[in-house]
């Protein structure tokens, strides 16, 4: 039984279908409840009314049987009728009582004392029976002193309580047919009105929905069609990233074809070389493209690392002055070799949130790019802070990049036409990655030496953003 229970919560929870049903289960039966109450209300009033009108006319017809002699003495000769209109076949007993205006007890039971209301019908209590009580004030001609008397009947409640229940189940009959008719209904309407949502579910699974084609939005409900362009919408990016998935994979293995063929021609040359110069040189050019092969495998590994989604985001609070610090360490060597002025411009601290590993390769990718591209000059990394945020600049003597070109070298594997300097297109597509995942974002221009300037703005670390903001301006 427990095991049921458990299984029949469990599909309500997990059914759309079921969570309608009962909450519209539960609505109708909460009204049922409420109606219920009212219509037991109002059956007992109606049944008192009943009981109060039966009872006055008892009282009148008592009320005119009274007389009095030519001595002045009252007599009363109760109707038989007044009686007999309580003969319901409830066995229920009638008390009454004719008094005088001082007291006197001129018929009927002596426990029978008139309501505190004279003409309306109130709960009473004789000979240890609950009884509905009405008494009336009556004129007499002929009676000495107020000339009036006071007749009180009173019966149990046998009929009464019965004429309530019948009331009572009547309306609760009729209610409960209603809600029934209601619940089926409901039923049948919730199996119409969820069949476009059925649909729209199989629609999806089905195996022609391999394609990710768009669904229709017109085949649905109103409610539903938010659902279904969100739907397109995913699928439209999912397109999109699987086609960019392919085209990167395509990409990738175009460029890892060429540099592995040249290893291979490399080495085979070296191996067949007899010559100790010859195999020499041979042994550094293997050397050099083995380099290009890694640092291409490196950043492509870096971008795949770059795309949301790819890992757990990290939230470090990072000072970009340092990480260019230590990046123009590990690059001053080779910025020697090349001949080029490698300078680092920045102040204090430059906090900044974010994946520390993953700025650290958006800083390596801007300065590798700079140098690759500057045959000779100068390399100025500068960092500053501006107001809430951390800007970046990477600027170089190069031949920079056209106006025109600017946006399509953040595209992964792009080179500009005649370039002459070795690299894989992936260094600034890596930094937009890079950038656009810690929230900030890049812009290309033009250096004072007519080159190519960088630039990085980053939103500062939230801790150091209202430590540094000054409240008296």
């Amino acid at each position: 039984m427990a095991g049921r229970l458990r299984r029949l919560v469990r599909y309500i929870r997990e059914s759309l279908y079921a969570q309608l049903l009962v909450w519209v289960l539960l609505t109708l039966l909460g009204v049922l409840a409420l109606n219920l109450y009212f219509s037991m209300r109002q059956a007992v009033q109606i049944s008192s009314i009943v009981t109060d009108n039966t009872l006055m006319g008892s009282a009148r017809m008592i009320a005119e049987a009274v007389r009095t002699d030519e001595r002045g003495n009252v007599a009363v000769d109760i109707p038989p009728a007044a009686l007999e209109n309580f003969a319901n076949g409830y066995g229920d007993r009638v008390y009454y009582s004719v008094r005088t205006a001082w007291g006197t007890v001129i018929a009927g039971s002596n426990e029978l004392k008139p309501p505190p209301v004279l003409g309306q019908g109130s709960a009473m209590r004789v000979r240890n029976e609950d009884v509905r009580a009405l008494a009336i004030e009556h004129p007499v001609i002929g009676l000495e002193k107020d000339g009036t008397i006071d007749v009180t009947v009173a019966v149990t409640l046998n009929g009464e309580s019965d004429l309530t229940r019948r009331l009572w189940m009547s309306d609760f009959f009729n209610q409960f047919v209603l809600v029934v008719v209601a619940g089926v209904v409901t039923l049948l309407g919730l199996r119409r009105g969820l069949a476009p949502l059925i649909r729209l579910r199989e629609a999806v699974m089905a195996s022609r929905r391999e394609r990710l084609e768009p669904f229709d939005p017109a085949s649905v409900q109103t409610e539903l069609r938010p659902l279904v362009h969100a739907l397109n919408d995913y699928m439209a990016r999912v397109q999109r990233q699987m086609a960019s998935q392919r085209r990167f994979v395509a990409n990738a293995a175009h460029q890892l074809r060429t540099p592995l063929t040249l290893l291979t021609t490399q080495a085979s040359v070296a191996a067949r070389e007899t010559d100790g110069e010859r195999r020499s040189d041979a042994l550094n050019a293997l050397t050099r493209s083995t380099r290009q092969a890694s640092r291409l495998a490196e950043q492509l590994l870096t971008l795949t690392r770059a795309e949301p989604g790819s890992r757990t985001p990290r939230a470090e609070r990072i000072d970009m002055v340092e990480v260019a610090r230590l990046v123009l360490e590990a690059q001053a060597e080779d910025a020697l070799k090349r001949g080029i002025d490698l300078g680092l411009e920045g102040e204090g601290d430059a906090p900044v949130t974010g994946d520390g590993t993953m700025l650290r390769e958006m800083v390596v990718n801007l300065v590798d790019n700079a140098l690759r591209y500057t045959p000779s000059g100068e390399v100025t990394v500068r960092v500053v802070r501006e107001e809430d945020t951390v800007v970046l600049t990477v600027d170089d003597s190069g031949p920079g990049i056209p106006e025109e070109e600017r946006e399509r070298v953040f595209e992964r594997f792009y080179r500009i036409m005649g370039t002459q300097a070795e690299g894989s297109g992936l260094g600034l597509a890596i930094v937009r990655e890079v950038v656009e995942g810690a929230g900030g974002r890049v812009t290309l221009g033009t250096s004072k030496m007519d080159g190519l300037s960088v630039m990085v703005r980053l939103p500062m670390s939230p801790a150091d953003r209202i430590s540094s903001f000054d409240p008296d301006g």
